[in-house]
């Protein structure tokens, strides 16, 4: 009996103090994020779009469409297409819209538009959460927003995976038009490649069978979602761990990547589950070999790590392969700076401004 009061007070005073631990940390979470307009950061000021507008899908799935001209008014020498990553939005490309609307060496016209399911795109149906309808998505857009002239494609994480879907069914688009890609913090696949470390997203994660199931019952999907605004602080500190490499980093750039992933609801996440497990397109890449091509990575990337861009650039001889020190899976966001230098003298090389590297 004594053991047993024993066992019970210590196993009581563990919860006890895991509990006021939990609140502490609750209680700082909540004291940051109350303070975040009153933080320093060097957030720019987002620029309105040009012109703002649908482009129907294939399928008739409205994707959601911005185009910025040249901020000086000059005329632009090719287009840029900005594709996001999974459970975020165009939001995602803050630094690099200001940095390439200014860009005057070469100009050019930046088009940013949102995924089916994600951000102010048209709701998608799970069957059609495929990366290769994500690729159709993309042709669709430039047929609307880019008809004609040299475009560049940058892509992070399923943006880049939706380039090499792209390329898989349209190589002949590349060869013509597409002057040059990048692929930010983005992988080619796991299948077939040994030694490559399994990116969290696989569907060889134990965790993705489960969610896939709890999504497919609404009940599930609908109390999964009440949980994540329930448990708000502690998602808004698994996405500053997950995303980020440096905890110091910008809360607000935190609480930009929480609202992003806040607004993606959980049936919509799982939706697009299956599809980093089924994603093999190392065949693709043969696809962009006529054109320049930088390979961004991070080294704290904990969600597809730097060897899945190495995987890339060994399939592109030509291509500028990067890793960004002490960032996480936002790269873009994390280290603005380092990653705009790079895609600025990738648009130099396409414009014949720069020798290729």
């Amino acid at each position: 009996m004594r053991v047993r009061w024993v066992v019970g007070g210590v196993l009581g005073t563990a919860a006890a103090t895991a509990l006021v631990v939990a609140r502490a940390h609750h209680n700082r979470i909540s004291e940051l994020r109350r303070n975040i307009a009153e933080l320093p950061d060097d957030l720019p000021t987002v620029l309105p779009p040009s012109r703002e507008h649908t482009v129907t899908a294939d399928d008739g799935i409205m994707v959601s469409v911005e185009e910025l001209d040249p901020a000086d008014g000059g005329v632009p020498e090719f287009t840029v297409i900005l594709i996001h990553g999974y459970t975020l939005d165009r939001r995602s490309w803050l630094y690099q819209r200001d940095a390439l609307a200014h860009s005057t060496a070469p100009r050019v016209r930046v088009v940013l538009y949102d995924h089916r399911s994600h951000g102010r795109s048209g709701r998608s149906p799970r069957k059609a959460c495929t990366v290769k309808q994500l690729g159709r998505d993309l042709d669709a857009v430039i047929r609307v927003a880019a008809p004609e002239g040299r475009i560049v494609l940058i892509g992070h994480s399923l943006g880049g995976m939706t380039i090499m879907a792209l390329a898989e069914d349209n190589p002949e688009l590349f060869a013509e038009r597409i002057s040059g890609v990048a692929f930010i913090n983005t992988s080619a696949g796991d299948i077939g490649r040994t030694g490559l470390p399994k990116p969290f997203l696989s569907r060889r994660n134990p965790v993705m069978p489960v969610a896939r199931q709890l999504s497919r019952w609404e009940p599930s999907a609908r109390a999964v979602d009440r949980g994540r605004e329930i448990s708000r602080n502690l998602t808004w500190s698994l996405t500053r761990k997950l995303a980020f490499g440096d905890e110091a980093v910008d809360p607000a750039l935190v609480e930009l990547m929480y609202m992003m992933i806040r607004a993606t609801s959980f049936e919509v996440m799982t939706d697009f589950l299956e599809e980093f497990g089924a994603h093999n397109r190392y065949a693709a890449l043969a696809g962009l070999q006529f054109a320049k091509a930088l390979v961004l990575g991070s080294d704290g990337d904990q969600l597809i790590q730097f060897q899945h861009s190495e995987a890339i650039a060994a399939l592109l001889p030509d291509a500028e392969l990067v890793q960004v020190q002490g960032s996480g899976h936002v790269t873009m966001l994390e280290q603005p700076k380092r990653v705009n230098e790079h895609l600025l003298d990738l648009l130099a090389q396409c414009a014949g401004a720069l020798p290729r590297r």
